[in-house]
């Protein structure tokens, strides 16, 4: 081979091997694309929150409580009991019905004290159990142990006499303009039966026993029959 052929041959092998250099293959021509890097997530930070719990408040259910509504006592020996033949609009039993024994314990009876002891008929009975009336005047220690007294006698002759069960707690009613207090108490547990009231003041005091009625009707009517018996 010619001088002349090996020198161009060697420019052309120079030639190639500066192509294969060239800006394509270059590490430096075209830097790697960065790398994104992960910035850390902040954690949400827990706040404790403090929830009020709902206060229980305790309620206290209040019972209703019938109260007697006041009045002015009768003024002490200014008053007596009597037997009208008509009283609160009953009128009074007569004859053979008419009772004739005392049928409950009034309690110490002085000289200057009066008694009534009397049954009544409702509007137009003529016969069954009546409305049975004991009361007394001019009494020397206080009225409201008398009425005690005539009370419990009431009670045992009811339960003698036809009424049944276990007397219960009386319950203090309107006494009407004459003052002083009025109570009633129901013997059995039943809607409708057998009714003791008694009323007393500060020289009187008298109980009645009112069958198959209910204690708020007992009173009304007791309270009326007081406007004709004490004067």
């Amino acid at each position: 081979m010619s001088t002349a052929r090996v020198a161009v041959a060697g420019a052309i092998v120079a030639a190639l091997a500066l192509t294969a250099c060239g800006p394509e293959n270059d590490d430096t021509a075209a830097p790697p694309p960065a790398t994104a890097t992960a910035q850390p997530t902040a954690q949400p930070t827990a706040t404790a929150t403090a929830t009020a719990q709902p206060t229980t408040t305790a309620t206290t259910t209040t019972q209703p409580t019938t109260t007697a509504k006041p009045s002015s006592p009768a003024p002490a020996g200014k008053r007596q009991v009597v037997g009208p033949m008509t009283a609160g609009g009953l009128a009074k039993t007569i004859g053979q019905d008419a009772v004739s024994d005392v049928a409950v314990d009034p309690g110490e009876m002085r000289d200057n004290m009066h008694m009534v002891l009397a049954n009544y008929d409702r509007p137009g009975q003529t016969s069954g159990r009546r409305i049975l009336l004991i009361a007394v005047d001019n009494i020397p220690e206080d009225p409201a142990k008398r009425r005690e007294h005539l009370w419990r006698g009431m009670i045992d002759y009811a339960l003698q006499n036809g009424s049944t069960g276990t007397p219960t707690t009386a319950t203090p009613f309107a006494a009407g303009p004459l003052g002083g207090s009025l109570e009633c108490l129901k013997l059995p547990e039943a809607p409708t039966t057998d009714v003791v009231c008694g009323w007393s003041d500060a020289s009187t005091a008298g109980v009645a026993l009112f069958p198959r009625t209910t204690p708020a009707e007992a009173a009304a009517l007791f309270a009326k029959m007081r406007g004709d018996i004490e004067k």
